[in-house]
């Protein structure tokens, strides 16, 4: 429907003959008329074969469907795991948690800048909520005992975050806030090695499966836009084989159960 290409052949120059024209005109993609002066024009036009509106349609409202579902994921993953820090039942990193939200957010915008549509919004809405719950467990149970380790993911993560600023292209944002992101599992790596039992498996196996119908929810698929939570949900699965794992290996504390 769109012209993007209209080129005026000479008289002795018949552009429909061409052998470019031809293969154009085979795939529906050229036209040929003749023009008041007599001379032939030559159009190249960038249809959308065999797709109709209706189609166009059917794939933005599986798209919306696909984020809802996403978007409802996200609460129903930190709803419990917000009730379990109040009852103190869980004991999150408070290292691990800041540094999840601001990168998530961070690259949320990001994925906005490339053209992800609604399959952004669940990473928006997740890294808001990532940051109420390092708040939240600030105040109440966290895991605050910090070691020379968990100051060396931080500062990584930290130094950069401001990286962003410094690229043009959302790619390169969202490499940077994936590593940041991924060096925020060490401390709850570490953690979760030594104290299993105080690591929420749901959540994360929640999480694993949010970033599927994120993934799916995406209305244009680049490495900007799908890398982040593609690397995540298969982070999130690593995590929850170690917490099960180490489940076998350490007794549960009896406060606990």
């Amino acid at each position: 429907m769109m012209v993007v290409t209209r080129a005026m052949a000479h008289d002795e120059q018949d552009p429909c003959r061409s052998p470019l024209t031809a293969q154009a005109r085979r795939s529906g993609l050229s036209g040929c008329a003749t023009t008041l002066c007599g001379k032939r024009c030559l159009w190249l036009v960038n249809p959308t074969p065999n797709v109709s509106h209706a189609d166009m349609f059917d794939v933005t409202v599986s798209k919306a469907v696909f984020s809802a579902i996403a978007l409802g994921l996200t609460f129903v993953a930190f709803y419990p795991y917000a009730r379990a820090i109040m009852k103190e039942e869980t004991r999150p990193h408070v290292f691990s948690w800041y540094i999840w939200g601001a990168g998530t957010f961070v690259v949320f915008l990001a994925q906005l800048s490339d053209g992800a549509g609604v399959g952004a919004w669940p990473i928006g809405v997740s890294g808001l909520m990532t940051i109420g719950i390092a708040a939240l467990a600030l105040s109440k149970s966290a895991d605050t005992s910090f070691e020379r380790m968990d100051w060396v993911f931080l500062s990584l993560a930290l130094s950069a975050l401001p990286m962003w600023f410094f690229t043009s292209s959302p790619l390169s944002a969202v490499i940077i806030l994936t590593i940041v992101d991924l060096l925020g599992f060490g401390p709850s790596v570490r953690k979760a090695y030594r104290a299993p039992w105080e690591e929420n498996a749901v959540f994360f196996s929640l999480g694993a499966v949010r970033n599927g119908f994120v993934l799916l929810a995406l209305e244009n698929y680049t490495w900007a836009t799908a890398l982040f939570p593609l690397a995540v949900g298969v982070a999130c699965l690593f995590f929850v084989m170690l917490i099960l794992s180490r489940r076998q290996v350490v007794a549960r504390h009896p406060a606990n159960s």
